[in-house]
Order: structure tokens, then sequence, then C-alpha cells
């Protein structure tokens, strides 16, 4: 008998090798590339290396077990430049497998250019622009939480249903403002809305005065937030302060609000705005169970839609990778398409052709003061936008791995 033991060990050992080795170098390295200490750090940042973090320790206790994973970070400061660089570095020298979170669209797509010339995998769990499932769209790269067109259309489409006709935009001014923007436009075209007009602010403006007094001058009956983080959260503030788009004739829209905004002005400031999102800490028992674990290992913060989807986006890559055998990105990627994505963050989630990870929106309204039952209970569910229409129609996409199935 203990011959017999000593064999199975033997064969169970061997086995475990055999599939160790087709992961090059004998470890997955997962590499979270995001904005440390910036503008969008709130919302991604240490949190998400948080929740990759999270991901790794969840998939050695089942699909992962007798892995090797290791974690790395690194700040690109909102530079597409630093952004690229340090993904190429990290793919050149440091032999990462995978790149998460990417908050961020100008540095997303110059990394997306980069893994499609050097091959890797991206998960887009930060940046918005549906450029990366567009025109510029790759296979080894996946968008997996939110992008302008699934920001924009709950917000735009509900207002403008509701009577807010006409719309005047302050937009940030790079890819991921002129994305927002555009798709909220077309939205609120749709139903039967116009646009007046826009004006575009630098990121990380500080003042919001003028380009407000611009958009109040315009007369139109929303002001558009195409923004997102500390600029939305500085020119909410702004305009609550002097008055503008608080009134039955104006109002203010967030086409993309996050968790840790709504946090950072209070419900004083925030109560009312109406905006879509991916994910909420309380929705149910999963959601507040995983939250709760986050907010213990984050500084007593819940996680907002880029962590939680970081989180989400690394576990099923990895899951993917040891159902594989192997960290072929070629391998990997087919596999990724091919199981289901399952965790407590996504629902009703599939990973279409152009790398869109489609999964239900949720359009939600900010809770007055006197509504919220404790620490972070900030907002009330509206309703679910079901994945099918939440992302733009895959008849509609510009990828050319769309064209070519």
């Amino acid at each position: 008998m203990l011959q017999l033991k000593k064999s199975l060990a033997a064969v169970l050992l061997a086995f475990s090798a055999a599939a160790q080795a087709q992961v090059s170098d004998g470890v997955v390295k997962v590499g979270v590339l995001t904005d440390m200490g910036g503008t969008y750090s709130g919302m991604g940042g240490p949190g998400s290396v948080v929740a990759a973090k999270m991901a790794v320790e969840d998939c050695l206790k089942a699909e992962c077990k007798g892995m090797k994973i290791e974690v790395l970070s690194a700040d690109h400061q909102n530079k597409a430049d630093i952004a690229s660089a340090k993904a190429r570095e990290w793919l050149d020298r440091d032999k990462v497998d995978v790149l998460a979170d990417l908050t961020n669209s100008a540095g997303a797509l110059a990394i997306q250019k980069l893994i499609k010339e050097k091959g890797g995998v991206a998960l887009y769990s930060g940046p918005a622009t549906t450029r990366l499932t567009n025109e510029d769209c790759a296979p080894n790269g996946f968008h997996w939480m939110f992008d302008t067109y699934s920001a924009a259309s709950g917000t735009a489409a509900a207002l403008t249903r509701q009577g807010a006709k006409s719309w005047y935009f302050v937009t940030v001014d790079y890819a991921f403002g002129h994305s927002l923007e555009k798709e909220a436009s077309e939205v609120v075209k749709t139903y039967g809305g116009n646009v007046v007009g826009n004006v575009r602010h630098p990121l990380n403006a500080n003042d919001f005065s003028s380009f407000l007094l611009q958009a109040q001058a315009s007369k139109s009956q929303i002001i558009g937030l195409s923004n997102g983080a500390q600029d939305t959260v500085n020119a909410i503030k702004a305009a609550r302060e002097f008055g503008i788009g608080s009134d039955k004739n104006q109002q203010l829209a967030a086409l993309l609000l996050f968790l840790t905004d709504v946090h950072a002005m209070g419900l004083d400031t925030a109560q009312g705005l109406v905006f879509s999102d991916g994910f909420y800490w309380n929705m149910d028992d999963e959601t507040r169970a995983f939250s709760a674990r986050f907010e213990k290992l984050h500084k007593g913060f819940k996680p907002t839609m880029v962590q939680a989807g970081v989180y989400s986006s690394v576990l099923h890559y990895l899951r993917s990778v040891a159902a594989a055998k192997s960290d072929d990105w070629k391998v990997v990627t087919q596999k990724m398409r091919e199981l289901p994505i399952k965790d407590p963050v996504m629902r009703n989630a599939t990973i279409r052709p152009d790398g869109r990870v489609a999964h239900d929106m949720y359009l939600f309204q900010v809770k007055k003061p006197s509504e919220s039952k404790g620490p972070w209970d900030y907002y009330n569910l509206v309703s679910t936008i079901p994945a099918q229409i939440a992302f733009k129609p895959l008849k509609d996409s510009t990828c050319a791995l769309v064209a070519a199935k």
C-alpha cells in the first residue's frame, strides 16, 4: 500500500510538473498598469492592484492550485508614452503575460497597438473609448467593464426620453471625452433631441467656472459632463456653487460617475444625479461579500466598477490559463472565449468577436442624504440595462475581426 501511495504521488507530481512546464518561465505574471496618484487613482489605482491580488488568491484556491502567479504594478501618470514604454518593458524584459486595468483611453490605445505587434493579453477595465473594439480592435485585447457607449446611452437615453431634448456638453479634451460626447450626442439625436453646443477643457482642470458659464448661457435643458473622476467631481462642485444646472429649466448630467466620485462629493452635492454603472456593491449577497473583502484590504473603500472589473478580468484570464495549461496568448485568448464568465461581479457576460465583454449594466440615481442607511449606501437602482442593448450592437462594429467572421 505504501508503495502504491508513493507511485501515485510520483504520477501526480509528474503531471503537475508537466502542466507547469507549459507556462513560460514557470510563472504567470500579471501587470496592473494604472493611475496611482492622479485624476483616476480613486476609481482604479491602488484599488485595482488589490482587486488583481484578490483574483489571484481566489484562483489559487481553486483552478490555479499549484501555479506560481505574480502581480506587478506601475503608474502610467495618465501619459500614453509612459504607458506604452512601461508595457513594452514588461512584455520584453519582465515577461509579463497579461496587462490589466489600463485606465486612460489614450494610454490604452497605445497599448492596443503594442500588443498587436508583440503579443500578450490586455484586459481593459478602466479606459472608456469604443475604439478598442472598433477600428483599433485586437484578438488579444478585451474591453471588460464599460465604454463610452454604455456610459452615455443609459443616461442620455433616460433623460432625453423624459423630455430633456436640448443638450450642451462640457468635455475633457482627449480621446475618452471626445468618444463619450460623440456617443451621447448620437443617443440624444436618436430620441429626438439636439446638441446646441460644447466646450472642451484640459485633463485635471481645477477651475470650471468659464466652461460652466458658457454651458449655462446656451440655455440647454441638460449640461452633459463628458469627463470622469476628479474632473467630474470638480465640475459638479463648481456647478453647485454657482447654482448652475440646479433648476427645472437646466439640469446637470454626469455621463460617467464612479462610486468614489459620489463619496468624495457627498450626497448633499451629488443627490439626484442619474447615471449608468456596471457594478454596485449593494446589489445582492455576492456583491456585498466581495465588496466587504475588498473594503478590508483597501482602507475602508468599496470597489468601483473599474476595480471590480479588474478582479473579474484577471480571474477569468487565470482560469483560462489553468484550463489551457499554457500562457501562450493565442491559446489563452481562445480559451477565454470558450469558458463562461462567472464571478461575483458580472451578470450575463459574454465575450464578443470584437473583444467587447457584453454584460448587464444598470441605471442608478444618487440618493438624497435622508435616504441613505449608512456608509457607502449611495444609489437607488432605476433599471437594469440588458447586456444585448447596453453596448453598441455588433452589427455596427467597425472591427476587422467581426468582418472576418
